[in-house]
């Protein structure tokens, strides 16, 4: 068996192979990645593949996969096209089963990132392959994956007001790939809604900040343009910003909330609570 994880050398990708190795023999592990000289510390094999690249040549990169993980590409208006790329390669390599990384509530978001979701997993199903979609709820890391700003500004920053945030961090979601990955079967056409357990709301997690510290870190929730502002002139491209910003705003109407208790459920154990990927996160940028 041949389980095949594109995007390897992302902060996902290299979180699942880790959680992956812990249920089946490395040699049953294939990386894909764009540059495979910079994905020489995996430990796996690993081989070239480019979502931009037609499906006749991810084909060879495909060739004897039985499990395909594959992860959302992040250049915004060209999945679909990515994805299907990657999608009819998998048909024309024999790949048995597709394993895809979603969004929480992908048809029902008011999330400008759900169209190509919806697409590509109408193109899943529509391609005769079994398939399992993990619709990936918020990231922790994306409030907490850098809180050195905060902590030297004295205040989180945002627009996400009081609305609640599924939150769970990166690896509680590649762990629930790995475990789908290991045993596809036991998953097959099914979709899975994923979200951490509890539900801060930002000003949550600024006081969770502020105990941990010993300093009082408060949330201020700002209009979508003027955090759009702070990010650009934090050197983030102008599409992201915006981005951000938007998404902040979305947030804010309870877009990023889910209590279903699926992602624990499939763990077989509670998500992260916040305490500890606050405390995981400040430890990263040296402050505990």
């Amino acid at each position: 068996m041949t389980i095949a994880i594109t995007a390897a050398n992302g902060q996902l990708g290299r979180l699942v192979i880790q959680h992956l190795s812990t249920r089946v023999t490395n040699s049953d592990i294939l990386a894909l990645v764009r540059s495979p000289e910079k994905a020489t510390d995996l430990g796996v094999a690993v081989k070239a593949a480019d979502y931009s690249s037609d499906a006749t040549t991810l084909q060879l990169a495909l060739t004897g996969v039985d499990t395909l993980l594959l992860i959302s590409g992040n250049e915004l208006g060209q999945r679909v096209a990515q994805h299907r790329n990657v999608i009819d390669a998998a048909k024309l390599a024999g790949v048995r089963h597709l394993v895809y990384t979603s969004l929480l509530h992908a048809d029902r978001s008011s999330l400008n990132l759900a169209p190509e979701h919806v697409e590509t997993e109408q193109l899943i199903k529509a391609s005769g392959l079994s398939y399992t979609i993990l619709r990936n709820g918020w990231y922790a890391e994306n409030y907490t994956g850098n809180l050195a700003p905060a902590i030297a500004h004295g205040a989180l920053v945002g627009s996400a007001a009081d609305g609640k945030l599924s939150l769970a961090p990166r690896a509680d979601y590649a762990e629930a790939a790995a475990i789908v990955l290991a045993n596809p079967a036991a998953h097959a056409e099914r979709s899975y809604e994923l979200a951490g357990d509890s539900a801060p709301t930002m000003a949550g997690i600024a006081q969770e900040i502020s105990a941990q510290t010993g300093k009082t870190i408060p949330y201020h929730s700002l209009p979508e343009q003027e955090f759009a502002a702070i990010l650009l002139q934090a050197g983030l491209p102008e599409v992201w910003a915006n981005g951000i910003a938007g998404w902040d705003v979305e947030a804010a109407k309870g877009v990023l909330f889910d209590d279903s208790k699926q992602l624990s459920a499939l763990l077989g154990r509670p998500t992260t609570p916040l305490s500890d990927y606050v405390r995981a996160a400040l430890a990263a940028v040296g402050v505990v």
